[in-house]
């Protein structure tokens, strides 16, 4: 019999194996973890929804930092708010490369954009360009007018038919980053720039969740053939990869169009276009971090959006203190507006705790290393991948009792819990470049639908239960609840409200 490319593969792995146990420092041992199979190593214990359970039950067993190999490669798991800080943003000289990622980042094409880009030159000029755009509270000012234009338009829309509400937010949050990202102003039914992004969105968290895909987890697997048995991913990737392409390139194009006839929006990519002698490789960035702009906190905020919502559904009593508390600052003459935020630490608290409850990224994305390091005793290996169990922070009972509760309070006083914000958008070098985007967004529809809403469990359904569902962005399992007007009063306010 004749020497096979199993054959093959399996020598490969074994030398790779072998080579791996021969270079490590015996001095420190990897982090402990589940005991392996010989060759496959842990492939067979790495979940394949909801991973974050695992790897909290993981880091019950064996501590805070946990490591399991899948054919020689390893992978560490961090289970604790301060480790994860130590690890990667106090040695992020070393902590902040991103691995890489068969099917999302590789045959799909999401290594482009910042959120899988790998650690060097274009990564530090996507954030240059974030930074100086909305990378702080001046400089996302001037657009934080727009944002509530879009969420009073939200208000109205959730009225008129409150039923269709992940939709409205869907729509809300595409219509405010699309302003900022492109000076484009949506289309209330149907807009394709938002459907695409959607779409786009939603294959990017199924392609890089941790076990959507065996080719993320077996890189070898991409170079199997198209027509072999178990090779339907390849033209899954290549229809997700046109999706991509799409959501970066027609609002860019739109951008340039408007541009040429000298009416472009002011935005991220209309400042950027217009400075003179840009090259290929500057208009390239420049599309791509619009590109990252939008696929980055869209789908995100949704998440966050929904999650209180289906919070006030299930806990009135904190939706009628948040409710008195704007009464008493702002009063029922007007919305709320970005300006209130400071006046307002009962609904700060509420967001707080929506970040917390609702882990939108529940095990982030992974951190590559990119030498050998010693770290707390043992031993991470360069290439290894790092994954930050958000979800296991955010509900750590040590620091978040009874995390299952949702209880805004643990917010206030004074000895609040640590802010949630430390670790929902990531760690070091690798920290959400549109955190205060995203942070402003949330804080307005949170603030505004109290104002003027009644969120309740819909008498004719079951009362909705919150389940995360699986991705890289998880979403609340879908869920139905009542939403009314607080009072004629409240009715009037939301369809006199200015909307130009």
């Amino acid at each position: 019999m004749g020497i096979t490319s199993l054959d093959i593969a399996l020598l490969f792995l074994s030398g790779v194996l072998v080579k791996k146990a021969l270079s490590r420092p015996s001095a420190a041992p990897l982090p402990p973890g589940p005991r392996g199979w010989p060759l496959l190593g842990n492939l067979l214990d790495m979940p394949t929804s909801r991973e974050w359970l695992t790897f909290a039950d993981w880091g019950r067993k064996w501590g805070d930092i946990v490591s399991i190999s899948m054919f020689g490669h390893c992978m560490v798991v961090v289970n604790s708010m301060q480790m994860a800080i130590d690890m990667l943003e106090k040695e992020g000289a070393i902590y902040s490369d991103r691995p890489v990622m068969e099917m999302g980042g590789e045959l799909v094409g999401w290594k482009t954009t910042l959120v899988l880009v790998p650690y060097g030159a274009r990564f530090r000029n996507y954030r240059k360009l974030f930074h100086q755009t909305i990378g702080t509270q001046s400089s996302m000012a001037k657009f934080y007018p727009g944002g509530e234009l879009e969420t009073r338009r939200f208000l109205k829309r959730v009225l008129e038919n409150p039923d269709d509400l992940n939709a409205h937010v869907r729509k809300t949050a595409g219509s405010i980053i699309l302003r900022i990202s492109h000076g484009y102003k949506v289309k209330e039914s149907d807009d394709p720039f938002v459907n695409m992004a959607d779409i786009a969105t939603e294959q990017f968290a199924l392609s890089t969740a941790p076990g959507g895909f065996l080719v993320n987890l077996v890189p070898v697997l991409k170079y199997i053939p198209s027509w072999f048995p178990g090779a339907g991913f390849k033209k899954t990737a290549a229809e997700w990869a046109v999706s991509l392409a799409k959501m970066a390139n027609d609002p860019h194009q739109f951008v340039k169009e408007q541009m040429a006839h000298g009416v472009a929006e002011d935005s991220f990519t209309s400042r950027l276009l217009s400075e003179p002698g840009l090259t290929e490789e500057q208009e390239f960035d420049i599309k791509w971090s619009a590109a990252s702009l939008y696929s980055g906190g869209a789908d995100t905020t949704v998440a966050s959006v929904n999650a209180f919502f289906l919070a006030m559904a299930l806990h009135p009593e904190v939706m009628r203190k948040a409710q008195e508390e704007i009464d008493s600052v702002i009063g029922n003459e007007r919305l709320p507006c970005f300006a209130d935020r400071p006046n307002l630490p009962y609904v700060n608290a509420v967001q707080l705790e929506v970040f917390r409850w609702h882990s939108v990224a529940p095990t982030g994305v992974p951190h590559r290393v990119m030498e050998d390091n010693i770290f707390n005793g043992f031993f991470i290996p360069k290439g290894a991948l790092v994954i930050p169990n958000i979800w296991g922070m955010t509900h750590d009972p040590n620091v978040y009792p009874n995390p299952t509760a949702f209880q805004p309070e643990r917010f206030l006083g004074s000895k609040p819990a640590p802010d949630p914000k430390l670790m929902t958008f990531g760690f070091g070098r690798r920290i959400c470049p549109g955190r205060v985007l995203a942070d402003a967004s949330v804080f307005m529809s949170i603030a505004m639908s109290l104002a003027v809403f009644n969120i309740t469990v819909s008498d004719k359904d079951a009362a909705p239960v919150h389940e995360q569902m699986t991705g890289t962005i998880s979403h609340p399992k879908p869920f139905k609840c009542s939403i009314t007007a607080r009072s004629s009063k409240a009715a009037e306010l939301i369809l006199s409200d200015r909307d130009d």
